[in-house]
């Protein structure tokens, strides 16, 4: 059985640790130090030197004392702000915080459910495959820990990400591609009182262009958003330059690229109306995971649900994670619902029952 208490008590030691992201050196040394205390290989790669942070990824491997296929598990380390002086405490049936701050349960929940699966395989004997865990950094500044993993470290080539939302039993098995988008509207500077007529408005151009675009929700796979937008400097001069920075996501690439075209086409018609230029960049910030049906690591999961008394259920989501890179590198990626609700909040809680719920099911995926 899952030691309740040991979880709480390892999960509480976490949260307590402050981890920003590119600020995880504190609780990657905690993580160190105790799997090398039991004796297994601690590997840091460069992945906080590439991104600017003060520690790279863990990557620990716990050698087979069974058969079967080598399979990795993956959480990040770091917590979205304001996530400094995290104080835990147990309120009826859930852990929250008992300050102004979120509770860190995205993705410490994922770390400590990791280690008390493998406390109760060892405890009671239970014979294994090689495991490897990768505790990354900087996931929720945009995934440069996995982005920038040293792949040459973990030889196995399935591998479960413990960071969603949903009950135990949830499995990911689709998430969108994300192209970051700036676009920059370039007008004519001209006084507003004497002679604007002798001006273009990159305002004016910009809201052309914008007023034309399809966003929010495009579709079932398929969103957009505009998240900023700046320009202009007086109420007396026409305004030369505007930038906006934006968003679009697709379950889809197909989608997602016409999308993305559909929007810049807005930008060139609103120029050749209101005349001006415009630049538009994009960049795909992580691709699309799509894990297929037939997925041997998708069958071993769900195999685990079931015998543990759990429901299997497939769904997609509408976020990115590390299993988007993971998958985007080769590895057959899954993630797992850990039960964590209302994550980047101070609201943020996660059930005790979804903390040993979600590490028996770990347990059980472990298991040769």
């Amino acid at each position: 059985m899952i030691n309740q208490e040991r979880i709480l008590e390892l999960f509480f030691e976490l949260v307590r640790i402050d981890s920003p992201s590119l600020q995880e050196k504190e609780v990657a040394a905690y993580l160190r130090e105790k799997m090398e205390k039991r004796g297994f290989k601690v590997s840091e790669d460069r992945a906080g030197e590439l991104s600017g942070g003060n520690t790279g990824n863990l990557i620990v491997h716990v050698p087979a004392t069974g058969e079967g296929e080598p399979i990795a598990f993956s959480a990040h380390m770091d917590c979205v702000q304001p996530c400094i002086g995290v104080e835990p405490i147990i309120d009826g049936d859930v852990v929250r915080s008992a300050g102004e701050t979120v509770l860190g349960g995205d993705d410490k929940a994922g770390i400590a459910m990791a280690i008390e699966a493998l406390n109760h395989l060892e405890e009671e004997s239970i014979p294994h495959p090689d495991i490897y865990f990768v505790f990354s950094i900087c996931e929720e500044s945009g995934m440069h820990g996995a982005k920038n993993l040293d792949t040459d470290l973990l030889p196995a080539k399935d591998i479960v990400i413990l960071d969603s939302s949903g009950d135990v039993g949830t499995i990911v098995v689709a998430a969108p591609a994300k192209a970051g988008i700036n676009i920059t509207f370039t007008g004519k500077s001209a006084h507003a009182g004497i002679a604007p007529e002798e001006g273009i408005s990159a305002i004016q151009l910009a809201s052309e262009a914008v007023s034309n675009m399809n966003l929010l929700r495009i579709d079932e796979s398929t969103t957009a958003n505009l998240g900023r937008i700046e320009g202009g400097s007086a109420t007396n001069i026409v305004a030369e330059s505007v930038t906006l920075t934006a968003e679009a996501r697709s379950l889809h690439d197909n989608s997602l690229k016409k999308q993305l075209e559909h929007m810049e086409a807005c930008c060139a018609a609103a120029v050749e109306k209101v005349g001006g230029e415009y630049k538009f960049d994009y960049e795909i910030s992580y691709p699309a995971l799509k894990v297929a049906a037939d997925s041997k690591v998708l069958a071993r999961v769900e195999e685990a649900c079931k015998n543990i008394g759990a429901i299997p259920k497939r769904v997609p989501t509408g976020g990115g994670s590390d299993a988007n890179i993971l998958y985007g590198k080769g590895f057959n990626a899954v993630t797992l619902g850990i039960g964590m609700s209302k994550v980047h909040t101070t609201e943020e809680f996660i059930k005790i029952d979804s903390l040993t719920g979600c590490a028996e099911l770990v347990a059980e995926i472990m298991k040769s």
